[in-house]
């Protein structure tokens, strides 16, 4: 077998069987790569060594060919004399490849090397001449696969270029050499050369070019200089040298506040597939460290440097101009009706996946205020959708990715914006004080990834050109663009979803859930515990992943954690009594549910549970017979899921319903497996609550349902002639907020949220709720009202059978009859 050269259009081609007579008998062309005298003396040198170590005596002397470097190309004369030789001999590409200096057991440039404006891996001359006399761990003559002379011809031919065979002949030979030079430095080293020039000289950028300008009624070359002005704009001109320098100044926003843990097994399997396909890193997004931390987990497995997709707000200067660089891609904000900027995203993306360059964005659209996922965006996507449509032969799978961090310094800014507070802008006062808050310990930055996702599978089948017109331009066929977005939907969902399977539960998440459960009151650490234990073995039970959670079965363990989110300010202590006492700080209830809402996700099913089966028992006699006559408890049982689940359809990523109900029937299945055999009696729902050792909703679906209340009372009390402003309306909503906090008629301050007002705003939308003008919108708007109050009604009750349960007066649990409570639930 004998390996060839790649092929331009192939960044790391399969290898090719070619029949050959023995290499050995064969005549060897040495294609130099050198740029300098001394590089060239040390190639001569190598391929004598190589010559007299392998080729039989008496065969044919070997040949040394200059064909320069990608910098300093060499007149292709000579080349072209030798090709014509009318032998077929063995082409051997040759490089030299110098390397940093050994710093600590990593071979980096340093901002140093940038300050004496020298890069260690592109020394001059008279640098290489002393490296070489005396460093000789510093270089390495480095060959690239070679290629027999007729199978470059084949190929040539084949190819279709208009360029002649000594320009293709170098053009592969130089491809083949950044392979094997990524062989000795790392993968993460991987960078594309001549990006624009490729894109825009290939036929489908020609063709696509030329209709768009017949669409919009424009000369071609004006709409090609428009695509190639916005191609410049976009694509990330990589050099090794400033993706060095680009790590060593992100690295304290980083290094010092988090130790990077990464599941190792994922990555080892994610490596193989990124041998053969293009991978889309799809990551949480929780805080600004988000990319260098991901870069880290990647960087110590020698994954290539992601293409990371960001807003063209963070473009500033000076980190602008070196983090696209080093392989950072600014995208603008919005460019909706730019047709020519879109072609230029979309063939972008099309030649970067197609080369087997990974990309990284973060569809969510920005940082979780409250720390859970937030609803994706579609935008990019759709181009890279698009751009699989238009070249069927690609495929790459998109990787879930979550990030979960013990601290976040962020967090009180993040959660003043909830509260209305503006957004600092980005720039260098912005980074630098960003930079402070990052020099202090905050414990693990946990990276794990979900199973990867194949989008070609997902999506319909490519429309067909019609003539000259290409597939895009002008708008997809009614068909075709209604099956995509249905594929771009369910794969943002089976992303999400991912990232959620993937995210962990970690300690600090877990006490926060468990003091957000307790309101305003503190709790002794033997209390805490005595919360935690079931919590713990819940998670046990449904094996979810965890990082550190057996720790809080320990007393000392469990007082470190909260001695942690007592000096980040999330919790507080006061031992002035027989024992420390420990609650979430006032004013700090948003940053503490941050924590909690990193994991909130796993449990949502059994607080709807919950919720389900107070609602049944309700309904029900002590028999268990109906009081309302409208069916069997498990048809009411489903009915009452699905109105809760489409209430929480803007919160939570729900699966289908089928699926949904088989994930309820689970948690059902925890709480008593003998759950099919029973009535629905109030005794009976009482004493499985009570004997479960905890109830969870009022833990993870108050703050959400409090929300919508807010929203929902502002609605029933607004004149249904009146459009909605959001700003304006979301200002009503905290100062209405506010104002139910202080008369105990809401529980939780984290409900006080512009991010969840704004869901819930949406979830008004969906119903219709602020079609003003509509003759029946008042009643609708009460009705939703009083939907919502009777789910924060059955929080509430669950909030007293959990404290009952706690205090451990299990056979006190919440009476069900002949009481006031009971006669306001009957009222309901």
């Amino acid at each position: 077998m004998v390996e060839t050269f790649p092929d331009a259009s192939e960044e790391e081609p399969e290898e090719i069987e070619v029949a050959q007579p023995s290499i050995s008998t064969r005549s060897h062309v040495y294609l130099s790569a050198a740029g300098s005298a001394v590089e060239r003396e040390l190639i001569r040198s190598w391929v004598r060594d190589e010559a007299s170590a392998d080729e039989s005596p008496g065969g044919p002397a070997p040949d040394i060919v200059e064909i320069g470097t990608p910098g300093e190309p060499t007149p292709l004369g000579p080349l072209a004399r030798r090709l014509d030789g009318g032998d077929d001999p063995l082409l051997v590409p040759v490089r030299v490849v110098w390397l940093p200096p050994d710093r600590g057991g990593e071979r980096t440039v340093r901002w140093r090397d940038a300050l004496t404006f020298r890069d260690p891996r592109r020394p001059r001359s008279r640098e290489q001449a002393r490296i070489a006399a005396r460093h000789a761990d510093r270089f390495q003559v480095v060959p690239g696969e070679p290629a027999t002379l007729s199978d470059l011809r084949a190929r040539h031919h084949a190819s279709g270029t208009g360029a002649e065979l000594p320009a293709f002949v170098v053009r592969q030979a130089l491809l083949t050499l950044e392979r094997a030079e990524r062989a000795v430095i790392g993968d993460r080293y991987k960078v594309p050369r001549l990006v624009v020039e490729e894109i825009t000289s290939g036929p489908r950028f020609l063709r696509e070019t030329a209709s768009l300008a017949r669409v919009l009624g424009r000369p071609t070359e004006s709409v090609r200089d428009q695509v190639r002005a916005s191609l410049d704009e976009l694509v990330a001109v990589q050099s090794r040298f400033a993706m060095d320098l680009f790590a060593t100044t992100m690295r304290p926003f980083h290094a010092k506040a988090w130790n990077v843990v990464a599941d190792t097994h994922d990555l080892d399997a994610l490596r193989d597939l990124n041998r053969r396909h293009a991978l889309v890193f799809l990551p949480s997004h929780r805080s600004y460290a988000d990319p260098f931390v991901l870069a880290e987990a990647l960087r110590a497995y020698d994954f290539p440097r992601n293409h990371v997709i960001g807003g063209a707000n963070l473009a500033f200067w000076p980190m602008g101009a070196l983090a696209r660089r080093a392989g950072v891609v600014f995208i603008r904000r919005s460019f909706r009706d730019d047709e020519p900027y879109k072609l230029a995203v979309r063939e972008y993306f099309g030649y970067l996946v197609a080369k087997r360059f990974n990309l990284e964005w973060y569809f969510e659209g920005g940082r979780s205020r409250t720390g859970k996922l937030r609803p994706p965006k579609y935008g990019l996507l759709r181009y890279l959708a698009e751009a699989l449509l238009a070249d069927p032969g690609v495929e790459l799978h998109l990787v879930p990715v979550s990030i979960t961090y013990q601290h976040l310094a962020e967090v009180s800014a993040m959660a003043a914006e909830q509260r209305g507070a503006t957004k600092q802008r980005e720039g260098l006062g912005w980074l630098a004080k960003y930079a402070r808050t990052q020099s202090k310990p905050a414990g693990d930055a946990v990276v794990r990834f979900g199973a990867p996702v194949s989008m070609r599978a997902r999506l319909p089948q490519p429309p067909q050109p019609d003539g000259d017109r290409p597939v895009f331009v002008g708008g997809l066929d009614e068909e075709t663009e209604s099956a995509l977005k249905m594929a771009l939907h369910k794969l943002a969902f089976d992303v999400a979803v991912g990232i959620n399977d993937a995210t962990p539960v970690l300690p600090h998440s877990a006490v926060a859930l468990t003091l957000l459960g307790v309101g305003d009151r503190a709790l002794t650490v033997e209390a805490l515990q005595r919360l935690l234990d079931p919590l713990l073995r819940y998670v046990e039970a449904r094996t979810i992943p965890q990082t550190g959670l057996p720790m809080l079965h320990r007393r000392d363990d469990l007082l470190t954690v909260l001695g942690e989110l007592e000096r980040n300010g999330v919790v507080t202590s006061y031992d002035g009594g027989a024992e420390p006492v420990y609650r979430i700080n006032p004013g700090e209830y948003l940053v503490a549910a941050f924590y909690r809402n990193n994991a909130i996700h796993w449990f949502v099913n059994r607080a709807i549970v919950e919720l389900v089966m107070l609602s049944v028992a309700r309904g029900h006699g002590a028999d268990g017979a109906s009081t309302t006559g409208d069916g069997s408890p498990l048809d009411e049982a489903w009915h009452e899921a699905l109105e809760l689940r489409d209430l929480l359809k803007y919160e939570f990523f729900f699966p289908e319903k089928e699926a949904f109900r088989d994930q309820l029937a689970a948690e059902l299945d925890l709480i008593d497996p003998k759950w099919r055999e029973r009535t629905a009696t109030q005794a009976e729902v009482r004493q499985l609550l009570s004997g479960s050792g905890f109830v969870m909703a009022h833990r993870v679906l108050r703050s959400f349902v409090e929300a919508q209340l807010v929203v929902a009372d502002r609605l029933a009390a607004r004149d249904p002639r009146v459009e909605v402003e959001p700003k304006a309306f979301f200002t009503e909503c905290e100062g209405m907020g506010r104002q139910l906090l202080m008369q105990g008629r809401l529980r939780s301050e984290e409900s006080l949220s512009r991010e969840l007002f704004a869901s819930a705003l949406q979830l008004a939308e969906g119903r219709g709720l602020l079609r003003t003008g509509e003759p029946d919108l008042a009643e609708r708007r009460v009705a939703f009202h009083s939907e919502i109050v009777d789910v924060v009604r059955r929080i509430e009750l669950a909030e007293e059978i959990d404290a009952r349960i706690a205090s451990g007066r299990l056979e006190q649990a919440v009476p069900w009859r002949g009481t006031d409570r009971e006669g306001e639930v009957e009222g309901q």
